[in-house]
């Protein structure tokens, strides 16, 4: 059955050395890896980190984070420049970690958690970008060649990008960038509000799909909103699907008026209970809607 793992940052952001005690947890709760955000320089110790994992028996798979000084879709050459030197950081990083997948929105160009409003380009400057991002997907998938790390680029919704929203355009993205060491990372959270069906979407990543993230629609526990899981887990069964299966349950309970929920805040409370759940939740539906032959 797939690995089910949990993002590091439903605890704690940043993640150093003193949330070590977390993994043993994690893998108490029942999740068998940890997606860890990048860890910036002098954030973690790599060895250390590698050691606290094995320690408690959790796999790892590498979160990537962008911003516009970082950043692939740029014409700022110094930026872009950023954008290829952090997916080599990264593809380093995972390597030293043992991971064997850094995903993310690799292309870049983030908007809302940059600050940034979208804005009309010219078709010109839309080509520019899409080479922009093919150049540095091949310059760093030429790094990750030999690592046995595999760098997967997740299309986001269109408030979190204007470069990369959908499945379809990742596949064209793949399509052009042709590296066996970039290939897809898809999330269900962006998936429903940008794709006409998430399992279709599915389908069409098919064998390129790395990493899943399997997250509802308003990013709460999985089983308390509108995603149809029966057909998600189908879909990835039918294409072979054996990967990785992550977690980012991250919506907290605070309806008042006014909270952004665009904003990442700790808990509050602890949510072990239903952490365990979520994981017995999506442990679940991969073993009930696997095909039996």
């Amino acid at each position: 059955m797939n690995p089910v793992g949990l993002i590091s940052m439903q605890y704690a952001r940043p993640f150093t050395a003193e949330h070590f005690p977390l993994f043993e947890k994690m893998k108490t709760l029942g999740y068998d890896f940890v997606e860890l955000l990048v860890p910036e320089p002098g954030e973690l110790d790599t060895r250390e980190t590698a050691k606290a994992l094995s320690d408690a028996g959790l796999g790892v798979v590498l979160a990537a984070r962008v911003n516009l000084q970082r950043n692939l879709s740029s014409a700022e050459p110094d930026a872009h420049r950023g954008g290829v030197d952090y997916l080599r950081y990264t593809v380093d990083c995972a390597a030293e970690l043992g991971a064997t997948i850094v995903g993310g929105p690799l292309t870049g160009n983030p908007l809302v958690f940059a600050g940034r409003p979208p804005a009309p380009v010219s078709e010109e400057e839309r080509l520019a970008r899409k080479n922009r991002c093919i150049e540095g997907l091949k310059a760093a998938g030429a790094h990750a060649a030999g690592t046995g790390v595999t760098l997967a680029v997740e299309p986001l919704n269109r408030f979190e990008s204007d470069v990369l929203c959908t499945t379809q355009q990742a596949i064209e993205l793949l399509d052009a960038v042709d590296h066996p060491s970039v290939q897809l990372m898809l999330d269900t959270f962006h998936m429903a509000m940008e794709e006409a069906s998430i399992a279709e979407a599915i389908r069409l990543g098919g064998t390129r799909i790395r990493h899943f993230q399997a997250n509802e629609n308003h990013r709460g526990f999985p089983g308390t909103g509108s995603v149809d899981w029966v057909s998600v887990f189908r879909a990835l069964h039918e294409v072979g699907y054996h990967g990785p299966v992550s977690l980012e349950p991250f919506r907290r309970n605070d309806d008042r008026f006014g909270v952004p929920f665009a904003q990442w805040r700790p808990p509050h409370e602890d949510e072990s209970e239903r952490l365990s759940a979520s994981a017995d939740f999506i442990k679940s539906h991969l073993a009930l809607t696997e095909f039996r032959r």
